[in-house]
């Protein structure tokens, strides 16, 4: 494989790998490095690699079990869950109550989305993120179709009970 042939994949492909890595991990230096290493892992795979491959689903596989493995190291972990970021912006900066609200709001839904199982957390993240298909999540998880479609349904099952929870939903129209 030429060099011109990988960059053209990578320059397709390099941001929603990273976006999705950085969601999956939610700590910025580990998704870099995750990143660094499907790319890699890709590069020394691709000839091997059918032409009629889908080769975006290809590298969502990479990354996902690169994120998996990740997630079994117990430091990692800690150091994922444990810091707070606000970028661009001192954190101790008052901001306006609307933008303060909605950002409580967003890291509330990603620390419960980061709590999901794995294989929930990811069949989600590449289908309401990322805009996979069922069975590219499916053969990125090693699951079928319908299993990798369970899978998002009970990450939105329980994303919704935990919002419901916290009063976040809005109230059903009555008919």
């Amino acid at each position: 494989m030429s060099g011109e042939a990988f960059e053209a994949v990578v320059s397709a492909h390099h941001g929603e790998i990273l976006r999705y890595l950085h969601r999956m991990v939610g700590h910025a230096a580990d998704a870099e490095d995750l990143f660094q290493e499907t790319f890699l892992r890709a590069f020394r795979a691709y000839g091997s690699l059918p032409g009629d491959a889908n080769v975006r689903a290809w590298l969502f596989a990479i990354a996902t079990n690169l994120a998996r493995n990740h997630f079994r190291s117990e430091t990692r972990r800690r150091r994922a869950y444990g810091e707070v970021r606000v970028s661009g912006r001192d954190a101790a900066a008052p901001m306006p109550e609307a933008e303060t609200i909605s950002r409580e709001t967003g890291a509330l839904v990603e620390g419960i989305v980061r709590r999901l199982p794995v294989r929930q957390r990811v069949a989600f993240t590449q289908r309401k993120i990322h805009g996979l298909d069922y069975e590219a999540i499916g053969r990125s998880l090693g699951c079928s179709a319908e299993t990798a479609r369970a899978h998002v349904f009970q990450a939105l099952r329980k994303i919704r009970r935990s919002l419901d929870g916290h009063g976040l939903l809005p109230e059903e129209p009555q008919r």
